[in-house]
């Protein structure tokens, strides 16, 4: 348990450079909160207390704005930045050393019977406002980028970007972690394109 709990401090003083020490991400940081209420929710679902488990939960909903539902799977060094509005979903599975940004839906597309949202490998980054929906599998090494909608698999090694989400970087270039920024954005990309088609066009006619 000890064990645990250091790393998910670690975790919050590695990749927060706000974070200015143990105190502080023990006793202000929503984000730790609620990793650290879920494992003891997560104990007693598993163990037959559900009522009790959801009361933890609820709890932490109203002490932080992140609801991760007491029958998640998560794994070791989570770290949600923020974390406002965060929403992770019973079925949900979370590997490793993952990161969550505020505003992140981990959530089902209410089609779904049994497991009902994703499923995330270790070291996947998901940006603010992202939503990723279904009982579908993200890779490990995936960046996901702010504002994205996910609703298909995600191989390894690969950044997601747009509504819907597609992959536009696999195996390429190393994507800085932490970083929703400097990624390429498909649809101002493909409008840039169209535009220029268009100056084109007009100079042929012009030139007739």
């Amino acid at each position: 348990m000890f064990d645990r709990l250091r790393e998910d401090i670690a975790v919050v003083r590695e990749r927060d450079p706000a974070a200015c020490s143990t105190l502080e991400i023990v006793f202000l940081y929503n984000g730790f909160k609620a990793v650290r209420s879920h494992r003891v929710a997560n104990w007693c679902y598993r163990h037959g207390m559900k009522l009790l488990a959801r009361y933890v939960s609820q709890r932490c909903v109203r002490r932080t704005g992140i609801e991760i539902h007491p029958a998640a799977t998560i794994g070791r060094r989570l770290f949600i930045d923020h974390g406002t509005g965060v929403v992770i979903g019973e079925t949900t599975i979370i590997g490793d050393d993952c990161t969550l940004y505020q505003g992140v839906t981990l959530g089902g597309t209410g089609k779904d019977k049994g497991k009902r949202h994703p499923t995330l490998g270790n070291n996947v980054m998901v940006g603010a406002g992202a939503k990723v929906l279904g009982p579908i599998e993200i890779g490990n090494d995936v960046r996901i980028a702010a504002g994205a909608v996910v609703l298909q698999d995600i191989p390894s090694e690969s950044t997601a970007v747009g509504v819907p989400a597609r992959v536009v970087r696999r195996h390429g270039e190393k994507v800085v972690d932490l970083d929703q920024v400097h990624i390429p954005d498909p649809i101002t990309q493909e409008i840039q394109r169209l535009e220029q088609r268009i100056k084109d066009l007009e100079s042929q006619l012009g030139g007739k």
